[in-house]
């Protein structure tokens, strides 16, 4: 009795045993079966293998790209709001204005209706920007000189990397000091500590206090649109303009309002106060409110729209939006590949059930099961699929690592981004290959036997 219930009790590991080793069997043909036709098999999965890595690296590039874009907004704050004065295209082109005075952009008396009637307005940073050449004995360099407060690095979030910014005391005091911009100090002081140095500006003398970190890729402010035909500053290793910070009072009273421009035979000057200001808005939440309402008091108090508004968290949104559109647009692409490489090895195992159609009679006629040969089909396309899922898994991850290194292009592989590409791949070796198989399995063994 015992010795019959303990044999009971054997017979599923038994089963289970068994099918192990058929299962191990059959891979072993699976195996066996697309090595003898290696040359085959390989075209077979370049269709997995480029899809799998057009999917992981598009979408590395694609998430790089919009990974940059969005860095460069959110450096911008995203409780700012930023306020550039625009030259009016009416004053641009046309002749009679070239012999006066035009007056145009952003005022002192709107930075003050902002900080007197919007309650969720924290802070307001103006800056006012002239460009001209900063001196250091014969080593000059033609930059942005940037007029403005000392609360400006922490709101535009970029830091000073040696010595300090100028302080409230030296603001009131209309003292000629400076900061210096990323690279400046190299090319002005290439031998010396550029701190306590002094460099000139036309005939004022400005002592240098500090340098600003690098801030790669990071958005120039622009330079005064008095002359926008004339060629822009030289450009710091980041590609963006120099720049150099000094106190906005120091800047108005050393040079004025009024841009002048001569040329042969013309004449004309441009008064503008400040060419940007920087806002910040207490609550994230209050920021699109805020915004609406200081377009509507800059419309009514200027008669002419000189000026264009910048909201940072409306244009992350918007890249946001962009990436999530760009992401599925190659995703499409991707798919649609991963597609044709399924279909393609459809099309190999289908001619393959019938170039072993005696090979499935004689299997069928020494016992192999119907799932046995549905089994051994989809084993060869799995493993087609799936290695070359792999490849194109190793591809896709080292051409991004290219891109960055050769065309200083920035990429970002994400984890999700193999592991779905692997996913789909070994999914389209299932999809696609159970019809070959269960035609494969359907066949009559006689029939099959028969088959020359």
């Amino acid at each position: 009795m015992n010795g019959e219930t303990s044999r009971k009790s054997r017979i599923p590991w038994q089963h289970l045993i068994v099918d192990v080793e058929r299962v191990r069997r059959t891979m072993q043909l699976g195996l066996k079966s697309l090595w003898l036709h290696r040359l085959r098999s390989l075209l077979t999965g370049l269709g997995i293998v480029f899809g799998v890595c057009s999917v992981i690296a598009m979408l590395a590039i694609g998430e790089g790209l919009s990974y940059e874009a969005q860095e460069q907004i959110r450096r911008m704050g995203s409780n700012n709001i930023i306020i550039r004065s625009v030259k009016p295209p009416e004053d641009r082109s046309s002749s009679a204005e070239r012999t006066r005075v035009i007056e145009y952009g952003l005022t002192y008396a709107d930075v003050e209706r902002i900080k007197l009637t919007i309650p969720t307005v924290e802070v307001v940073i103006p800056s006012r920007i002239i460009r001209s050449d900063v001196w250091n004995g014969t080593n000059r360099i033609d930059c942005d000189i940037i007029g403005t407060v000392p609360s400006y690095p922490e709101m535009r979030n970029h830091h000073v990397a040696m010595g300090r910014f100028f302080t409230e005391e030296e603001l009131e005091e209309n003292l000629n000091v400076c900061v210096l911009g990323d690279g400046m100090a190299e090319k002005l002081f290439p031998l010396d500590s550029p701190l306590d140095g002094i460099v000139r500006i036309e005939g004022d003398y400005y002592k240098v206090i500090g340098t600003m970190e690098p801030e790669s890729e990071r958005s120039s402010m622009g330079s005064p649109d008095s002359n926008p035909a004339a060629a822009g500053p030289a450009r710091n290793a980041t590609g963006a303009p120099y720049e150099m910070y000094i106190p906005l009072t120091a800047a108005k009273s050393r040079f004025g309002e009024m841009l002048v421009q001569r040329s042969s035979g013309s004449f004309s000057a441009e008064r503008v106060e400040l060419h940007e200001v920087t806002i910040k808005v207490g609550q994230i939440d209050d920021v699109v409110e805020t915004w609406h309402i200081i377009a509507d008091l800059l419309t009514a108090n200027h008669k002419k729209t000189d000026y264009e508004i910048i909201v940072p968290l409306d244009l992350l949104r918007q890249a946001e939006r962009t990436k999530r559109i760009f992401n599925i647009v190659l995703g499409a692409i991707a798919a649609i590949s991963l597609l044709v490489g399924g279909i393609g090895i459809m099309n190999i195992m289908l001619a393959t059930v019938t170039e072993r159609t005696r090979e499935i009679g004689i299997r069928r006629a020494l016992g192999a099961k119907r799932k046995d040969i549905v089994l051994q089909f989809l084993i060869e396309t799995v493993l087609l699929s799936a290695s070359g899922g792999l490849i194109g898994v190793a591809l896709g991850l080292a051409i991004p690592f290219f891109i960055t290194q050769f065309a200083e292009l920035q990429t970002k592989v994400t984890l999700w981004s193999p592991l779905l590409a692997f996913s789909i791949s070994a999914m389209v070796g299932v999809v696609f290959g159970i019809y070959p198989a269960m035609r494969a399995a359907n066949m009559d063994p006689v029939e099959a036997l028969r088959h020359e």
